[in-house]
């Protein structure tokens, strides 16, 4: 793939930049890391970058202390659930990633699913629970293996992989401690895979897929973050015409839920049919030293600094006419 290249103006054009990071997500940690990260590349650049933790700060001092556009490294609820967004939009300030709407669709997973089968999209099924009982319901439709979790939480956070019906009441109870909604879905075994967008609109396009090969099969919190034994495979070495495939349902997935800047999905690959499917899609993902938007970017020749710069020149606002 032909290197990407990077639009960005220059640094003094962006003005004073907040990067948010922290918050008050179960996925603080790593938001830190994220715009640590974050933050170190945009000062190389030359970009007047500051940090901003919304758990400490209130957002209105944004406006007062002259911040021109929010680099948004929040992950999970009060960051990347359109809370921040609209509050942003209030205050009239560019910010990166996704508007309100999309930001608030793709952080509820039952809500991002009922949009993309309407649209056509495939992406396993599932059932919403409500109860210990209802999930052992569920685990009689779905079959096993089955994947039990908060309908609104990221980073597998209170997520479970029940293989009998025993475990349903622990796994329904993990899920519900991190988010009222819980949702149980059919687990589809074959390759799984990430693929990140950049762009709006028509300029919109999907980065090269990463293939991930965790220990015993198991991406969590722990080998996503923490550990050095997950593989993340660029050129990701699926059979011929997969990949491309691949960034095509993701880029449809992106548009139809109306993202923009970026996003990255997450997609499961049947192992014996080939059928892609889509779990989830990320509006505002990892930018820490694990993270696959920077590593996918990297392969088409997008440095880890100039991506950031690049997407802090996407920050937008949905209604750039109500600027202040």
């Amino acid at each position: 793939m032909n290197a990407m290249v990077n639009t960005a103006p220059a640094a003094q054009a962006l003005g004073k930049v907040a990067v948010l990071m922290g918050g008050r997500s179960a996925e603080r940690e790593v938001s830190l890391m994220s715009g640590t990260g974050v933050l170190a590349a945009l000062r190389s650049k030359g970009v007047d970058a500051h940090p901003f933790d919304p758990a400490e700060r209130d957002l209105d001092e944004l406006k007062r202390e002259g911040f021109a556009r929010c680099f948004i490294a929040l992950h999970g609820r009060f960051g990347e659930d359109g809370t921040v967004q609209g509050a942003l939009e209030l205050l009239g300030i560019p910010y990166t990633g996704p508007g309100v709407m999309a930001s608030s669709v793709a952080m509820d997973k039952l809500m991002t699913k009922r949009i993309w089968m309407a649209e056509g999209l495939s992406t396993p099924a599932w059932r919403q629970v409500h109860s210990v009982e209802e999930t052992q319901a569920a685990f009689a439709t779905l079959g096993s293996p089955m994947i039990v979790k908060p309908v609104r939480e990221g980073s597998t956070i209170g997520l479970t992989k029940v293989t009998e019906l025993a475990q349903c009441a622990d796994a329904y109870e993990l899920a519900a401690r991190q988010d009222p909604l819980v949702m149980c879905e059919q687990f589809i075994a074959g390759d799984e895979v990430t693929c990140p967008v950049l762009g709006t609109g028509d300029e919109a396009r999907a980065l090269p897929v990463i293939r991930i090969v965790a220990p015993d099969g198991n991406y969590d919190y722990q080998n996503k973050y923490f550990t050095d034994d997950t593989q993340y495979l660029v050129p990701c070495g699926l059979p011929a015409g997969e990949e491309e495939r691949i960034q095509a349902l993701v880029l449809k997935a992106y548009l139809t839920l109306g993202c923009r800047g970026w996003a990255r999905a997450d997609v499961m690959i049947d192992a014996t049919t080939r059928r892609p499917y889509l779990l989830e899609i990320n509006t505002s993902p990892g930018m820490t030293g694990h993270s696959l938007v920077p590593m996918s970017a990297r392969a088409t020749g997008l440095s880890y600094e100039d991506l950031c710069l690049t997407l802090l020149a996407s920050a937008a606002l949905d209604n750039p006419a109500g600027k202040a």
